[in-house]
């Protein structure tokens, strides 16, 4: 009885194996990539299609490494869409509308900020982002050159402070030097 048993099990399992293979066999490349994966948003293909802005959404995790291509392609996105939007958006605001997840954005934002294709006003979370003489954010200027001033002229008056400060040590050190007479 055990024996029949068994002879049956392992016909199922050689049949189950044929089929299998028959359906690898007969799949396309592109499904198997998809297939071989193992869990959602993993896999080459997936990957591949991350890189764009309207790849499928992945859930923690590292991110794939991005090729400058890739990242380029992606800024192209963002200012698309600023252009599409001359008050310009939040880093939030364009993740979502680009379907990117949060750790997609600050490299390619940094780059176009870095290359003048963006400005942005704002600090943290308050941040808006748009195409460089677009008219978004004060005046077209960014906020750094703002702040640039301010601590500028901040900068002055502790300059001044110090300035004072070390005057005021001049004179007290004077004040308490005294000189010896020396004997000639």
């Amino acid at each position: 009885m055990p024996n029949s048993l068994r002879n049956r099990l392992s016909e199922l399992a050689t049949g189950f194996a044929a089929s299998v293979l028959d359906a690898i066999r007969g799949a396309s490349l592109d499904e198997l990539l998809m297939e071989s994966s193992g869990a959602p948003g993993r896999g080459a293909a997936r990957s591949a299609s991350r890189a764009t802005a309207g790849g499928p959404r992945r859930r923690g995790g590292r991110l794939p490494r991005r090729s400058a291509g890739d990242i380029a392609e992606v800024i192209e996105h963002i200012v698309g869409l600023l252009k599409q939007r001359p008050t310009g958006l939040r880093a939030e605001q364009i993740r979502e509308e680009l379907g990117l997840q949060a750790k997609e954005l600050p490299r390619p934002l940094k780059d176009a900020l870095d290359a003048g294709l963006l400005g942005k006003s704002g600090q943290k979370r308050a941040t808006t982002y748009f195409v460089k003489g677009a008219g978004g954010g004060k005046g077209g200027r960014s906020a750094s050159a703002g702040g640039r001033r301010a601590r500028g002229a901040g900068a002055r008056k502790t300059g001044a402070r110090r300035a004072k400060r070390g005057r005021a040590a001049e004179k007290k050190e004077t004040t308490t030097t005294t000189s010896v007479p020396q004997e000639t």
